[in-house]
Order: C-alpha cells, then structure tokens, then sequence
C-alpha cells in the first residue's frame, strides 16, 4: 500500500516554519480512499516505464460531453463536431446514446443514411445493461459497416447498494445476460460489431471483482487478437492521487484473462483536477486506449482533456496521432458547438497560454528567439525545422498554427525586453541595447495610467510620441533647412554641416564639421551655444530592401544632461540628423 507522510512520526506535528491553523471545515466526514477500496501492490512496474508511443484516443464529446450541456447539441452541432474528429484523424469515435433521447437516436441514424462515415472511422454507441435499451441501441446502428458497442454498468459496493439494490452476483448475472443479448443482436447485423465493457466507478470497485466481469465477458464475446474486447475502466469520481489509479490499472492490465485479446482502456474524470496526470500514469501503467473530450467537457467537472494529453506528448517528441496544427480552429469549432468557452489559460489552446506579460519572462523568450534563430542559421535550415529550445515555450506556437504576434504583450508588468520586442517585430524598430531601459519607462508611465494593456501599434505611437516627434518638430530647436555635404578630395572624410535653427523664437545660421552628419551636426550646435556630445549612436534600416526606412538613435550629453533621441527617414543622414535633434529637445525638457 502506499506509505503515509507523516512528520516526526506524528501527522499533526508541524515545524515551527509553518503558520497555518486548523481550519473549520468538516474533513472528518470523509473517507480516506484506502478505507473505501484495496488496491493491490506487487512490484510497481509502472513508474519506470515511459511512454514512446500514442494510444488510441476515442473522444467522447458527442456522449459524455454532450450529456454536460445544459443545451445539448442538435444534428447540425453534433455532425460539425463529428466532422472536425474524423478530420483531426480519431479513428474510433464515440458518437451517441441511443437509447437516452431520440435526439441521439436520430443522430445515429444521421451518419448511417448520410453515409457520413469514413472507411477507416469506427462509431462507439453507449448502452445501459438493460433489455430494451441495448435493442434500441442496436436498432440505430443498423446499417453501419463497422461499430463498437459498450455496455456499462455501475459496479462499485455504494452504487451497487444505494443506485441499483443489488449484490454482487445480482450485478454479474444482469452484466451476463445483457452481454449475450448484444452477442445474439450483433449476429443478426450485416456490419462488423465488437465489444466494450465499462464497470463504471472502477476506481471504487473490489479489484478482483473488477477481474471477475471483466474476464467472464471475454469469453463469452469469444475475444480475439483480430476482435477483441474493449474493457475500460472508468475513474467515474476521482477518489485519490493519480499513482493509485496507476496502481489499479497495473493490476488489471497484469491479471487479465487473455490479455492479447483485450484493449485495456481509460476513462479518467476531473474530479480532482488530475485527470491528465491519471490519465498519462495509466498509460504507463498499461492502458493502450484513453477516452476523453477536445478540451475537457464532460458532467461535473470534467473529463480527461484529450488535446492537453496529445500535446504532453508532442512535447516529449511523440507524434500524437491526430493533427493539432491548426488550434484556432479547432477551439472555434468546439466553442460553437458546446457554446462553453475555452478558458484563456488553457494549456495549448488558450487565448493567453503562449503570452508573456512579464518583463523577465519576456526578456528570455526574446532572447530564446534570437538564439533559436541563429541556431537555424548554423543549421541551413529554415527556423521552421530547427530543434525547438525557447524559454517560456514549451512548444513552438507556430506548430499549432498560431502567430508570434501575441507571444509578447506589455502592460505596467512588462519590462524592457517585451517592448523592445515587439517595436522590432511590428514596426522594424530596433532599439540599442541602453535605449531599451529608457523607452521602458516610457511604457510604463502610460501603462501604470491606464491600467491596461498596450499593443503593439500604441507601443510605437508612444515611440513616435517620445522620439522622433521631437526631432522634427515642436521641440524648442528646430532645423527650418539644412544640408550635409562631404569632400570627396578631403582625405579625413569630413562632413560639412549647414543649417539655419530656430530657438526661443531666434533663427540663425550655423555650420559646422565632423566625421559624420550627427557629428558635424553637433558642432553646428555648439556654435549656437548648445553643447552636444555624442555618446552612443547607431542605425539600421527598418526592413529588407534598400528602398524603406533608415532608424537611427543617438545618446546625447546636451549641457550636461544625457538623453535619447531617435529619427526615421528615407534618407540615412536624415534620419541621423533627427536623432540628435530629438535628444537635444528631449534633454531640454528634462
């Protein structure tokens, strides 16, 4: 049995460290699980065991899920939904309860007539161990090729007790004569038909009874290697800790009667919140089949969500068997048809689950695209294929069909990395790396006054605003003509630098010389009384091509206050010239 944690040999020590307090909540009312079931331990196999392969996910989104809408869905929800299963490439699909309204019936009917049913796709029908509804259940699924029919019925000692009124051999024998009834039922059908049982509330059931259903019906479906038997054992309501669901599946999976004539398969709830962990351990355990919804629907809190299990495996370098490159699309199909949202966090699919809004977590993921990038280029290969290692990003966006646009978002939480970023990315600003820090606080003066996120295209207005604006107009100094030319006889390269500037209502007419415009400018300057030096300077050109947008930034001492400027132009010396006019005017406000 599993080993109780326990302090100093006591359960109700604590260390010093922790302050907690018991609370008022009534926990004695509760049964620990190893009080409820006994599950047997022999030599855990399980936790050393990884998984290298897919199972076979059946999704159950048209039964389980559907039965958790308080609108079920219609024919038309039900036969979209459908569709996108056999287009993402689930190959058997649990597609109705029959018996439980004609909705579902009718439904049944719908893919037989319409032929909706692709060759290699296997349609699951649900059934209670009850006469006439295992024939009503039948009666919908004539006329299919092929189909998976599975009978449940609750086994566990409260549910045999207070929902049936029936012992255990009352339960066997209903089990038994329900299953021979299925048998004579699918000899009279043209389609090939195979079995599936599910001993509901498994997870709460005596092991060996478990054993005793589930091996009586193999032998009498006749199971075989070529046909064999579907026993799923169903984690009804979670009761304990992933590992012991693990344990109860090892058991199984390890004293099954022909076991080669058997899928062992899984159908794990959320009562917990752990229905992905028992799901994964069960695999491990010995499941080869996992039964589950899109993105978790299911009565009560949920069944186990097959695209959060698929992607954990795509993540690990396992192929999931069923296609996930577009899921945008695959959430706004199961949103109309559910009318339940997403949530935003979701693991994969979430509006938010590939963004940061945190400065440091930005700042790595910026970083991690950068290397990523020059990995490829190492590589000669396209980014696309290059081995995927980027902080933050368990998966590579893209792969799911999503942009980059959203990776990085900034609000008053961002720092200089996000918005560094995302300037370079929408707007082919590239920021010096000491620049970054200054325009980050910019940001966050506006971000800390709204209190609200700032996109992409507010962030280069606010760049506009606070940079290249003052370098053109509006500022104390402003240039109503220049020009710079340079000597090609002069062997130092000089530039000369002619202007007529505008300050404190003044004009005047100045020139000076330097090694470049931004220099020659900044000695122009000083004739006019304005002391400029250059600290830092850089530009590049905003795009591809020689025909966009020059950048340039200049880091300015103007009368011994430091500023930045920054300038945009089709012309480079423009664009440097305004640089070093927007720090001057920026220096002066200061």
């Amino acid at each position: 049995m599993n080993t109780a944690i326990t302090y100093d040999g006591d359960p109700s020590a604590q260390e010093p460290w922790n302050a907690q307090r018991p609370s008022s909540m009534p926990y004695h009312r509760y049964r620990p699980f190893e009080e409820r079931v006994r599950v047997p331990v022999d030599g855990r196999r399980w936790p050393s065991a990884r998984i290298e392969r897919a199972p076979l996910w059946v999704p159950v989104d048209l039964r389980d899920g559907n039965q958790a809408l308080a609108e079920p869905m219609d024919t038309p929800r039900k036969r979209r939904f459908f569709d996108l299963l056999t287009k993402m490439g689930f190959k058997e699909i649990e597609v109705g309860y029959p018996s439980a309204s004609r909705t579902d019936f009718d439904f049944v009917r719908h893919l037989v007539t319409d032929g909706a049913v692709p060759d290699d796709v296997t349609p699951v029908v649900f059934t209670p161990a009850r006469p006439e509804l295992i024939d009503t259940t039948f009666d919908a699924i004539e006329g299919l090729d092929r189909a998976v029919v599975h009978l449940y019925i609750a086994t566990s000692p409260v549910w045999r007790e207070v929902v049936l009124g029936r012992d255990r051999e009352g339960v066997r024998r209903t089990v038994r004569e329900a299953a021979a009834r299925m048998a004579r039922r699918a000899d009279g059908l043209r389609g090939r038909v195979r079995f599936q049982f599910s001993p509901e509330t498994f997870n709460l059931t005596e092991p060996d009874y478990v054993l005793e259903l589930c091996d009586e019906l193999t032998e009498l479906w006749d199971a075989s290697p070529d046909r064999p038997v579907t026993h799923n054992l169903p984690a009804t309501v979670e009761i304990a800790t992933p590992n012991v669901y693990a344990d109860q599946i090892e058991y199984v999976h390890r004293n099954l009667a022909r076991r080669g004539s058997v899928v062992l398969s899984v159908h794990p709830h959320n009562d917990r919140g752990t229905g992905v962990a028992c799901a994964e351990l069960a695999v491990l355990a010995g499941a080869q089949r996992v039964e589950g919804c899109l993105f978790g629907n299911g009565e009560r809190t949920g069944n186990v969500d097959l695209v959060t299990l698929a992607l954990n495996l795509f993540a690990q370098g396992v192929d999931p068997m069923i296609d996930l490159g577009d899921i945008d699309a695959v959430r706004a199909t199961v949103e109309h048809c559910n009318r339940l949202p997403v949530h935003p966090r979701h693991p994969y699919a979430g509006e938010l689950v590939h963004t940061a809004f945190s400065g440091t977590h930005q700042d790595a993921v910026a970083k991690g695209f950068a290397a990523h990038a020059k990995r490829a280029a190492e590589l000669g290969v396209p980014e696309r294929e290059a081995p995927w290692a980027v902080p933050y990003l368990p998966v590579d966006p893209a792969d799911l069909g999503r942009s980059y646009e959203a990776v990085i978002r900034v609000n008053s939480q961002s720092g200089k990395g996000g918005t560094a970023y995302l300037l370079r990315t929408g707007h082919g600003v590239d920021l010096p790396a000491r620049m970054r820090a200054d325009f980050s606080r910019v940001v966050q003066r506006a971000t800390d006054d709204s209190g609200r996120e700032a996109t992409a295209k507010e962030l280069y207005a606010l760049f506009e605003t606070a940079y290249l604006a003052p370098g053109r107009e509006g500022g104390a100094v402003t240039l109503s003509a220049w020009s710079a030319t340079q000597d090609p006889s002069d062997p130092s390269g000089a530039h000369r630098f002619v202007c007529t500037l505008e300050r404190d209502g003044h004009s005047g007419d100045h020139e000076g010389t330097g090694n470049g415009p931004s220099a020659a400018f900044a000695d122009a300057l000083a004739g006019a009384g304005i002391a400029v030096e250059v600290l830092d300077f850089a530009e590049h050109a905003a795009g591809p091509g020689t025909d966009g947008d020059a950048v340039a930034y200049a880091e300015c001492r103007v009368n011994g206050v430091t500023a930045w400027g920054a300038g945009r132009d089709t012309s480079v010396p423009a664009a440097s010239v305004h640089a070093v006019l927007s720090a001057v005017n920026r220096a002066g406000a200061r």
